[in-house]
């Protein structure tokens, strides 16, 4: 099969794409998928980099999130037969013509969904649903929930999901470009960082906010320190701005703001069921018309560092995809 391989850890230009790679096969509790695309996450580049906090053994394929088709599946399967559609979470592989990942890494596509939006979702939808769900800061209706990044794949995802609980929301982003999409996509305030203070504007909108949702660190994520209400929560993402989130205990403490983290990949491991019911809900919303996955470019496989360079580039609106098949 082909597949995009690292040989050596380093930045895009070491990405090879291989014709005779082996297929993989599928053990116990294991499906074999045939890979139709592959969705582009920060977070590959930092597998390739080798500063990730999984580091697959070389030579590896990098990719986090694939929609396909079951080739075949292991002794002990249930969930899935050959021939079904589906969505899933990997620690790596996704860059290749197939793939293996145990069963409960696996979701069935929704009703209606292409490969090419399917391989957008798994990702960025599923760290906005178990973020913002039950598990991490319960956002309610009517609450006010700032998201920072809000044109990226998981930023634009989360103003999606926010509006779906019914919560009040204001995106920021860095473009008039950007924050139209987030508009589109049901933000009822933006806010410009290049020009606007995160930390005066929400004040002069909506007085505070009551969830901080930030993949992007740096003085992005101070400005929004600045501007929680009392009892606010913060989730942190990731820090695609390049400086990683330091925060003052001193601001927690006086108005009793709790501050978390949410990394998708800890909970595949630790705890997959916590995935599955997050995806459920996120089904019911996207056969109900309330999801709406933007998909912003997309490449062949021969040019998945092109792919990757350009979201590097933060020339994204929505998702990058790798279309496979």
């Amino acid at each position: 099969m082909r597949a995009i391989r690292v040989h050596e850890l380093g930045k895009l230009d070491v990405l090879r794409l291989d014709d005779d790679v082996p297929s993989p096969i599928a053990g116990t509790g294991q499906v074999r998928i045939a890979v139709h695309a592959t969705g582009c996450n920060f977070a590959d580049t930092l597998v390739i980099a080798g500063t990730y906090q999984y580091k697959p053994e070389l030579p590896f394929s990098p990719g986090l999130e694939v929609a396909g088709e079951i080739m075949d599946v292991g002794s002990g399967v249930t969930r899935f037969k050959a021939g079904d559609r589906v969505m899933a979470n990997l620690s790596s592989g996704g860059y290749a013509e197939e793939v293996v990942t145990d069963e409960a890494s696996v979701e069935p596509m929704p009703d209606g969904m292409d490969y090419v939006t399917g391989a957008s979702f798994p990702v960025a939808y599923s760290t906005g649903a178990v973020a913002l769900l039950h598990k991490r800061v319960a956002l309610q209706a009517g609450e006010v929930l700032l998201v920072n990044g809000a044109a990226g794949g998981v930023g634009l995802a989360c103003v999606d999901i926010g509006k779906a609980m019914g919560a009040t929301v204001v995106a920021t982003a860095s473009t008039d470009e950007k924050l139209a999409v987030a508009t589109e996509y049901g933000a009822d305030h933006v806010i410009n960082t290049s020009t606007e203070s995160i930390r005066d504007r929400v004040k002069e909108l909506v007085g505070g906010a009551d969830v901080v949702y930030d993949p992007v660190g740096g003085d992005i994520f101070k400005q929004s320190l600045r501007c929680i209400n009392s009892d606010g929560r913060l989730v942190i993402i990731g820090f695609a701005g390049g400086e990683i989130q330091q925060i003052p205990s001193n601001h927690l403490l006086v108005k009793n703001v709790s501050a978390v983290g949410m990394a998708m990949g800890a909970y595949r491991i630790t705890d997959p069921n916590v995935v599955t019911e997050g995806y459920l809900q996120l089904r019911k919303w996207y056969e109900a018309g309330k999801l709406k996955p933007r998909v912003s470019h997309t490449f062949p496989l021969a040019e998945t560092a092109d792919a990757l360079d350009i979201l590097l580039q933060r020339k994204v609106i929505g998702k990058v995809v790798v279309k496979i098949r």
